[in-house]
């Protein structure tokens, strides 16, 4: 695939912000964004979504691609996984209603957009196995394999920050325990920066103080990468990956990508992979979202 042919409309919804860009031959042309009503339904975000839509000419039935954060299943039903995030999003018919809305849409997770970004026009292109791993409030990704990205029935492939981590001791917002996310993610670095006794610090202070050379700090700031490390490791057990991008405030913060590097090195050679940082920034799951509505043929 070919990022310039690359034309039509793309939204992704975050958890904190939605963003709408019209895409010209692979590029942002134009670009806006709305703060996320978190506690809205499905009708609320679609109208925000039509908003924004409007602003940038889109007209019923042109190429829309559409990335969300949380899980969509095959049914094209809509799911939030991290409890208390999009509370009501529960099973919501995403992509029924996007049609009706809009015309034909392609709907996938965010993080599985920016991948398909990344694999075919970013840190990951010309690699017949890609994986795109997110760092920022929480730990997301997405799997390339041949060009396609790794999909599943109930939406859950991709969410590769749910991974149990030799690290984690403390609950996540999945329902899991003891997962990737509840020791590499910001809130996580929050919490243990509390549990240290400093309650007021979130993942940014955190990282400032550690490069200042807090010692308590610099422990957490590793601690995360270094189960984004072992992560890395163990997608190329199971994939036999041939690069893997990192993206996201805290992946792509600096000196982050040099600690999972460092800490991958000890992994035997076998096990270790090139890992990159991410090039299309905050674009990423916008492109990746129209790519997919390409691949898939939509009209």
């Amino acid at each position: 695939m070919k990022r310039a042919d690359l034309t039509g409309f793309a939204i992704d919804i975050g958890g904190t912000k939605t963003a709408a860009a019209l895409v010209v031959k692979g590029e942002i042309a134009a670009r806006t964004q709305v703060a996320t009503d978190s506690g809205a339904g499905l009708d609320a975000m679609l109208d925000a979504v039509a908003g924004l839509l409007a602003d940038l000419g889109h007209d019923r039935g042109a190429p829309l691609g559409v990335a969300v954060t949380g899980r969509v299943g095959r049914d094209g039903r809509w799911h939030a996984v991290n409890l208390g995030t999009l509370p009501a999003i529960s099973g919501v018919p995403l992509a029924a209603a996007l049609a009706d809305r809009f015309g034909s849409a392609q709907v996938c997770n965010d993080a599985v957009a920016a991948a398909v970004a990344e694999a075919h026009f970013g840190a990951g292109r010309g690699d017949v196995s890609h994986a795109y791993i997110t760092v920022s409030t929480g730990v997301g990704g997405g799997l390339v394999l041949h060009g396609r990205p790794v999909l599943s029935a109930n939406g859950l492939a991709g969410h590769v920050g749910f991974v149990c981590s030799p690290l984690g001791r403390e609950p996540c917002d999945s329902g899991r325990f003891g997962t990737v996310e509840s020791v590499g993610g910001g809130r996580a670095i929050a919490r243990a920066a509390a549990m240290a006794g400093h309650p007021d610090a979130d993942a940014r202070a955190v990282f400032d103080l550690a490069r200042s050379g807090a010692g308590w700090a610099q422990a957490i700031v590793e601690r995360s990468a270094c189960a984004v490390a072992m992560l890395c490791a163990d997608l190329n057990t199971i994939l036999g990956l041939d690069s893997v991008s990192l993206g996201g405030s805290i992946g792509l913060a600096a000196g982050y990508l040099d600690m999972v590097e460092s800490r991958l090195a000890r992994e035997p050679a076998l096990f270790r992979v090139p890992v990159r940082a991410a090039e299309l920034g905050q674009n990423s799951a916008l492109l990746g979202a129209l790519a997919l509505h390409q691949m898939e043929g939509k009209p």
